[in-house]
């Protein structure tokens, strides 16, 4: 009976009932795959660096010889390297952003065996020094489940997209332990909007990772706080607007940093002729440098963020750590180590909001509060900027501390800096990675959709009723005017808009001195057509 369950909804899809079973096993799963890769981080950690207790890696580190620090990034890249070169077609780690364009252009889904490679990849860059994040890692697994599923069960586009959501809010609840927080990212990050029948599954998924977590770790947060934040209302709330713009300004300069460093090693890589593998390496051992004299940037940094966020640590340290993990994060990335941006963001926004609490509370002792108070809302500004999602990134701030009563103090702080930042970089770091890729996701499906569109499948064949004439196409081919069957909409339209042309001619060119064969037209009606139909159905499903 469950297997001609199976072949059903192979062959006709899932029905709303079962489809909820389907989000929950998908969530179970996603669920034990981020909790296996924090575990597996965790152990390699301890490992690695002989630490009893990873939370306080940093401190254990520095009992290590100065040698031992700088060899195991060192090696710990030239593995991820040789793990990525012989698995990727580019050398890269795949991570959020690939999940966002899975989402928006291929259906919900996104590549197995390079994403398979990738977490590993990063596992390694985790466990032996990298200064990233493993939400990245985890979102990235999670999507590849939801990937195997929908192959297995023929969704389409609709329960790709919705299961993909399910797989990814469950791995941030697991990775966590934020049920609330891991829907909404789900929502507001990935697929990127909040349609009510995608909200059930997700909500069931979300729960499912997160009685995962607490099953492994309890129900405890993942940072504790010394004691309760009071906030002087009215009077203290500039001193939060002012917060989030410097940190809405400390996040450009992260991501920034990040992208400069990423052309900086391609530039170096192309005129150097370093082969792949050997540039994650490189990456290591500048990270083991750095950890020598400052190991606070070894992996996630919560046992600093914990520091920051109890205000054990002072003004110029709280900026020298600041400055120094936005330059490992930079070289991190930058040398294709693999990782997320998460976790750093609320370092660096912890330590730069403690730096300005430091002062504040200095300037108006009487009327400010503590400064360990300005370390949350500098945390929540900088990883809501960095994500370029506000909603999801205050809950995950509040569920990550338990910390509800200076909900105002964070939002305040977080609508400043998203504000700012989404003018000076495209919406989020994310879909800045993805503009630099030349996918443009950050102006919404009617700059998107057109490139899903091949032009072979819109156009008119030669030989078919209402197609353009052949002396006409060979007219406009003689002026220059056609395009490969094998390109996008999104090519075609400003030809379309630079010769004010009815129809393009469609044409295939085998080889450089071959003559261009002529397969059909492509008429503008029809790519508005077919671009009309996409947004309507897009609308249709954001809607519902």
């Amino acid at each position: 009976m469950a297997q001609s369950g199976l072949v059903t909804i192979k062959r006709e899809g899932p029905s709303q009932v079962q489809f909820w079973f389907i989000a929950l096993f998908v969530g179970i799963g996603a669920g034990f795959a981020a909790l296996g890769f924090r575990l597996g981080v965790d152990w390699l950690q301890s490992f690695l660096y002989q630490a009893e207790d990873v939370s306080r890696l940093h401190s254990l580190a520095t009992r290590l010889h100065w040698i031992h620090i700088i060899l195991i990034p060192a090696f710990g890249g030239l593995l991820v390297g040789l793990i990525l070169h012989f698995f990727t077609d580019d050398g890269r780690s795949r991570s959020v952003a690939d999940v966002i364009e899975g989402a928006a252009l291929n259906e919900g889904r996104v590549q197995v065996r390079r994403g398979i490679a990738s977490a590993l990849a990063s596992m390694v860059t985790l466990s032996s020094g990298g200064s990233t994040g493993r939400e990245g890692p985890v979102v990235h697994m999670a999507a590849v489940i939801s990937t195997v599923v929908c192959r297995f069960i023929r969704a389409d586009g609709i329960t790709g997209r919705d299961l993909l959501g399910c797989a990814v809010a469950a791995a941030v609840s697991a990775s966590f332990n934020t049920p609330i927080a891991g829907a909404l990212f789900a929502l507001e990050i990935v697929l990127r909007h909040f349609a009510v029948h995608a909200f059930a599954p997700i909500v069931i998924a979300s729960v499912a990772g997160t009685v995962i977590n607490r099953l492994a770790f309890g129900d405890v947060t993942e940072f504790v706080l010394p004691a309760q934040n009071a906030l002087n209302f009215y009077v203290e709330l500039p001193a939060f607007l002012l917060l989030g713009l410097m940190c809405g300004g400390i996040a450009v300069v992260l991501m920034r940093a990040i992208f400069w460093t990423e052309d900086l090693a391609n530039h170096f890589q192309t005129q150097t002729k370093l082969p792949g593998y050997l540039r994650p390496a490189i990456a290591g051992v500048l990270l083991g440098l750095l950890a020598v004299e400052f190991p606070q940037i070894i992996g996630v940094g919560y046992e600093t963020t914990t520091q920051a966020l109890s205000g054990n640590l002072t003004f110029g340290m709280a900026v020298m750590i600041a400055v120094v993990k936005v330059v490992a994060v930079a070289i991190t990335m930058g040398g294709r180590m693999g990782g997320g941006v998460f976790s750093p963001a609320l370092m660096v926004g912890s330590l730069a909001g403690l730096a300005f609490g430091i002062v504040a509370t200095s300037i108006f002792p009487n009327v400010s509060g503590e400064g360990s108070l300005y370390a949350l809302a500098g945390m929540g500004a900088v990883a809501a900027a960095v994500l370029g999602a506000p909603i999801s990134t205050s809950l995950i701030v509040f569920e990550l501390t338990g910390d509800w009563q200076t909900g105002l103090a964070v939002m305040v702080a977080v609508s400043m800096s998203t504000a700012i930042s989404s003018k000076l970089v495209d919406r989020s770091f994310f879909l800045t990675q993805l503009e630099r890729r030349n996918v443009h996701l950050a102006a919404g499906p009617q700059a998107y959709l057109l490139a899903t569109f091949m032009v072979a499948n819109v156009m008119r064949k030669a030989d078919s009723q209402g197609s353009a004439d052949t002396e006409s196409c060979w007219a406009l081919i003689r002026e220059g005017v056609y395009i490969d069957g094998n390109a996008t909409l999104e090519q075609a339209m400003p030809i379309f808009e630079a010769g004010n042309q009815v129809f393009i001619p469609v044409v295939t060119i085998a080889d450089e001195d071959a003559p261009p064969e002529l397969w059909g037209a492509l008429f503008q009606v029809d790519a508005l057509k077919a671009m009309n139909k996409a947004l309507s159905a897009t609308a249709a499903e954001e809607h519902s």
